[in-house]
């Protein structure tokens, strides 16, 4: 076999291109548009280098730089030119490629030699090419991944809000009486009434203004009223001249809170709707909805591209990196943290749904809980992640229903 190598340098306006053959020997360098017509062009370079060389075959490696390298991912694999070349594409990690990069000495930082860089890369050996997108589930990842980020944003303005709250009401956040401080209850107390108005004022007051807001499932609003009004006089006093700008800007923040919770529930309308298309049994497992099924199966896809469950571990990032050096091996190890965060983030949140739901779970969590020296919650929910992606990967592979172990041992 005599392959010709390809490094791009993806840019949003322009590829830089560098064509390599087995031997390091440069054979063409040039720079296309990233569009339709531009990579023609390269599909037409990378046919004559092929030619000069006498390759028989294609190795093209690219930088996942942002969603730059979508279109031409999928063109190249789509091109009748290169079909007879059996070319293979590489997305190649920028940690990857800046790590092979340091065993040039001296290197510049320039396009022409980050192409020159991801080709002789590629040359190395040692990297995991990248199939063309299963459509089944490319649709299904657009809206998985949007939601990841869609939360995000609404923990963050949660975490905004949380700030202002403390400087309308000190001690509110900690000794809140209700169980959601963004509820519609607890909102029309922030929003509508001072420490002091709430301290001064009548506890039926304050309950006819919970019963306004809340769900009717709040229980004792007498006690709650009476919960108020103490933590009210525990609290400090803003300053006057502080008082509206901190009222207008919590008002809005509330207002986006808002804004982002009825997006991600119109957002897990149509994930539910979408994912039913695609056949698995991972929502047999109790705690797995709609909403962490197609956000684990829209990162996994194909299940037989993994080998075992280790393999599906690595690809999520769940592995831990060993550290040895002669007979010292390190108890205390970070997790790897270099796979794919979007299955990773849905694996665990879907862990701590299921061991609330899942006895088996619950006993695996408590117990790495209890064994964790520090960061107990975190490890142990990653540790229970971890356990899952063993159930997930045995699942998808047999397509069984999840059955429940009898005992836990």
């Amino acid at each position: 076999m005599n392959p010709l190598f390809v490094g791009i340098d993806i840019g949003a306006t322009q590829n830089v291109v560098q064509t390599m053959d087995a031997h390091g020997t440069l054979v063409a360098k040039f720079t296309v548009t990233n569009d339709l017509v531009g990579t023609t062009g390269l599909v037409e370079q990378v046919v004559d280098s092929v030619a000069r060389v006498g390759a028989d075959t294609v190795r093209i490696g690219m930088e996942a730089t942002n969603i730059y390298w979508w279109h031409l991912h999928q063109a190249l694999y789509n091109s009748p030119a290169l079909a007879t070349l059996k070319p293979q594409v590489a997305i190649l990690n920028a940690k990857v490629i800046h790590g092979f990069k340091k065993i040039y000495p001296d290197v510049v930082k320039t396009d022409t030699m980050d192409a020159r860089v991801i080709a002789d890369c590629l040359r190395f050996g040692r990297v995991r090419y990248t199939p063309p997108p299963d459509f089944r589930y490319a649709a299904l990842q657009r809206l998985t991944r949007f939601r990841f980020h869609q939360a995000g944003s609404l923990a963050q303005e949660k975490n905004r809000a949380l700030n202002l709250v403390f400087l309308r009401f000190s001690n509110y956040s900690q000794e809140c009486p209700f169980s959601n401080v963004f509820g519609k209850a607890s909102e029309a107390v922030l929003t509508e009434l001072t420490p002091d108005q709430i301290a001064d004022a009548a506890i039926d007051e304050l309950i006819e203004l919970i019963l306004q807001h809340g769900n009717n499932r709040l229980q004792d609003l007498p006690v709650i009223a009476k919960n108020l009004q103490t933590i009210a006089r525990k609290a400090y006093r803003l300053h006057p001249k502080m008082q509206n700008s901190v009222e207008v800007a919590l008002a809005m923040s509330l207002e986006t809170i808002r804004f982002f919770e009825q997006q991600l529930k119109k957002l897990d309308k149509v994930i539910a709707r979408e994912v039913r298309a695609i056949p698995n049994t991972l929502r047999s497992i109790p705690g797995i909805g709609p909403v962490y099924e197609a956000g684990i199966l829209a990162e996994i896809g194909d299940i037989n591209r993994f080998k075992n469950h280790n393999a599906l571990a690595k690809f999520a990032g769940l592995t831990w990196r060993q550290h040895q050096s002669s007979t010292f091996t390190a108890e205390d190890i970070p997790l790897s943290r270099s796979g794919n965060f979007y299955l990773r983030y849905y694996l665990v949140e879907a862990a701590n749904s299921v061991r609330v739901r899942e006895p088996e779970y619950a006993a695996f969590y408590q117990r790495k809980h209890a064994e964790a020296r520090h960061h107990h919650h975190k490890r142990a929910l990653v540790l229970t992640a971890r356990k899952l992606i063993r159930l997930v990967f045995a699942l998808l592979s047999e397509g069984q229903i999840y059955q429940p172990r009898r005992s836990i041992r």
